[in-house]
């Protein structure tokens, strides 16, 4: 479902999206930055996104919430060039870029953090952020800026990666999208397997880093972390759309019918229909 100006989406008692008032209109950010056009994706039979349309603004933090298998990593790494979809397309300021490698698209400007960190283990902080520089844009982000933003850093950079911690591994991964010059960074499950004490700590950098002008779409499975950051919100129910709009719009019985399918079990129990 593509979004419409001023619309919430919530899920009508069949289960499909539908609008109301409320949603709060994004016009003045002028054209979306990065927008995703009915998006069909497979992993093997298994369709794992069905017809998903979305569109970020410059300046936003997008989030995408829903239950494990919503298909949230799933949209991320579609949108980041890592799967294949079989139909719909990726658009970044209104150029396609749907058949773009992933390096190719982090040089044009789509950067993502994958869920849990990925990095080169037996490489040390410092290496790990030159493997992030290897096709970086122009612009403010350089390894001796990410050094000042995270002050462990520079005395930590010959250290190997596999000896951090979970959130310090966490802030490298960062900090090697950083160094890309991305445009939009993409976010996946920035608190998968931290303490609560880090997760706020990491959270806490997303303004110094929408500060220098980034856009960020993130996949969280923490509902009340990202309606915390979040200017806007897009919940998945098995690769399905069911709720997007502000966080001040929504109220927490539309986050749950929309993030559990309430509304699916309410209508199939519902005496009478379908006969």
């Amino acid at each position: 479902m593509s979004e419409p100006e001023g619309l919430l989406g919530v899920p009508d008692p069949a289960g499909d999206t539908v609008t109301v008032p409320g949603g709060g209109a994004r016009a003045e950010y002028g054209a979306p930055l990065l927008e995703v056009r009915n998006l069909v994706v497979h992993h093997g039979q298994l369709r794992a996104l069905d017809g998903i349309s979305l569109r970020v603004f410059p300046g936003e933090v997008y989030a995408i919430i829903g239950a494990n298998g919503a298909g949230k990593s799933t949209l991320l790494r579609t949108i980041a060039g890592l799967h294949h979809p079989t139909a719909g397309s990726v658009l970044l300021d209104g150029t396609n870029v749907t058949g773009l490698r992933p390096e190719r698209r982090a040089a044009q400007g789509i950067v993502m953090v994958p869920e849990g960190r990925r990095l080169f283990e037996s490489l040390s902080v410092e290496e790990n952020l030159q493997v992030g520089a290897t096709y970086a844009r122009q612009g403010p982000w350089t390894i001796e800026r990410v050094y000042e933003m995270f002050g462990w850093m520079r005395e930590r950079r010959k250290q190997l990666t596999a000896q951090l911690s979970g959130g310090e591994q966490q802030t490298v991964a960062i900090g090697r999208a950083l160094v890309a010059n991305p445009r939009v960074l993409l976010l996946d499950e920035l608190s998968l397997g931290l303490a609560p004490v880090v997760v706020q700590r990491i959270y806490g950098m997303l303004p110094q880093i929408l500060a220098t002008g980034l856009t960020v779409l993130l996949v969280e499975q923490d509902v009340s972390q990202a309606l915390r950051v979040a200017s806007h919100i897009h919940c998945l129910l098995e690769g399905r759309t069911t709720l997007e709009g502000r966080p001040a719009d929504v109220t927490a019985e539309q986050v749950e019918t929309a993030y559990f399918g309430l509304a699916d079990a309410a209508s199939a129990s519902r005496p009478g229909e379908g006969e």
